[in-house]
């Protein structure tokens, strides 16, 4: 089992699916973890359903206010930060002809602009310090378009280019910038799909099976350890196959 004993780690959008599944697994393995989430009360008391030294802070990705007044008071209560995992993200699955401008705003702004913003606040202090490993949670959409998510797919798409830009600023200071590209994985999200929908999308799928939060935490886990040092600019698929 990867060992993170005293590393700081912010997950954002750490109170349900695969965010929480990270969450959990970082502070299994000894890490001090902050979670954020939309309502500071569900964060808070989703922060303390972990087992381990977890909090939970309010944030909306898409401020550029209310991210540096998260990260400042989850570095203060850290001490400062070793991972950021760039998670929070949401759908607004229409066809691009349906699809309204607050649907493609929302989108991007939540998927790519957040992803954006908390890069820039967490890179600082790791560029200080000449260390860190940032890891934004993407989607095989991003890699292959799916119809009725042109929204969701241009914004994944976006922080695969964001991750290899980033990765290619920051290598020499000793930090990392990764991505895990999820496919279909056993999430409330996935499981609000009618059932032809999933059906038809896991026959696509060679290792017979969709994944699970776990699995994604695992891959994410070892792009911040200390395994993963030669590793940046990197896009792992953890998708069972789906878009080889």
């Amino acid at each position: 089992m990867m060992k993170f004993n005293d590393r700081r780690v912010i997950v954002t959008g750490g109170t349900r699916g695969i965010g929480n599944a990270i969450a959990a697994g970082f502070a299994s393995a000894g890490a001090r973890v902050v979670i954020s989430g939309r309502d500071a009360e569900v964060a808070a008391a989703k922060a303390a359903e972990l087992d381990g030294d977890v909090h939970g802070l309010a944030l909306d990705v898409t401020s550029g206010e209310s991210v540096q007044q998260f990260f400042a008071a989850a570095t203060d209560w850290l001490g400062g930060i070793d991972v950021l995992v760039a998670n929070a993200g949401i759908t607004r699955d229409k066809l691009v002809m349906a699809l309204k401008d607050e649907d493609w705003d929302e989108v991007l702004g939540t998927n790519l602009r957040g992803a954006f913003l908390c890069a820039r606040e967490a890179i600082r202090p790791m560029i200080r310090n000449r260390s860190g490993r940032i890891i934004g949670v993407t989607s095989v959409i991003g890699l292959t378009g799916n119809p009725g998510q042109g929204n969701y797919a241009a914004s994944k798409a976006g922080l695969i280019g964001l991750v290899k830009s980033l990765a290619q600023e920051v290598a020499s200071r000793n930090i990392t910038v990764n991505a895990v590209a999820p496919g279909m994985i056993d999430t409330d999200m996935s499981a609000d799909l009618p059932p032809k929908a999933r059906e038809a999308i896991e026959s696509r799928i060679p290792a017979g099976r969709a994944g699970t939060a776990q699995e994604v935490a695992s891959a994410v886990m070892f792009l911040a350890s200390d395994e993963a040092s030669y590793i940046t600019g990197e896009v792992l698929r953890v998708d069972g196959g789906l878009a080889c």
